[in-house]
C-alpha cells in the first residue's frame, strides 16, 4: 500500500468515527429514563419491594382553565436527619426539570409539596420523591 492510500484511507475511518456517532446521537437525543437503575416504581421496586407504600409519591393533580396545581405527598416518616424525604421533584412528560422542593427533616413534619403550573401544555406530570436512605422513587399523573 502506498503512502498516500495509507493517509487518505486514514482520514476516511478518522472521519467516520466522528460523523456516525454524532448522527446517532442527534438523532437520539430524547432523554430515557431507566427504571431500577435510577428510579424506583410501584412496578419496578427493585430491592426495596417492600417499601413502595411509604417512598411512592402519591400525585393529586387539579386543572382549572390554564392553570394546573400539582400536590405531591409521600406518606414517609420525617425521622430528623436520621431517615428522611430530601426532596420531590417535579417533570414534564419528557422527564424536563419544571420545579423542586427541598425538605429540612427538623421543621418539615411530613412530605407534601404544593407546585402550581401555568399554561402547562402537556398530558402527564411525573413527581420524584427522594429518600435519604431508600432511594429515589418515580410516579406519573395524567392531567
Amino acid at each position: 500500500m502506498e503512502r498516500r492510500d495509507f493517509i487518505r484511507l486514514s482520514m476516511v475511518g478518522v472521519g467516520a468515527s466522528v460523523i456516525i456517532p454524532a448522527q446517532t446521537l442527534a438523532e437520539n437525543n430524547k432523554q430515557v429514563a431507566v427504571k431500577g437503575d435510577i428510579y424506583y416504581t410501584k412496578d419496578e421496586p427493585g430491592r426495596w419491594g417492600g417499601k413502595v407504600a411509604t417512598h411512592l409519591p402519591s400525585m393529586e393533580v387539579v386543572k382549572e382553565g390554564g392553570k394546573v396545581a400539582v400536590k405531591v405527598v409521600t406518606a414517609h416518616e420525617m425521622k430528623g436527619y436520621e431517615h428522611y424525604i430530601v426532596k420531590h421533584v417535579l417533570l414534564d412528560e419528557n422527564y424536563k426539570f419544571i420545579d423542586e422542593h427541598l425538605f429540612n427533616p427538623q421543621e418539615d413534619k411530613v412530605a407534601i409539596s404544593s407546585f402550581a403550573l401555568e399554561n402547562y401544555k402537556g398530558t402527564t406530570v411525573h413527581a420524584l420523591s427522594l429518600c435519604n436512605k431508600h432511594d429515589l422513587w418515580l410516579n406519573s399523573a395524567e392531567i
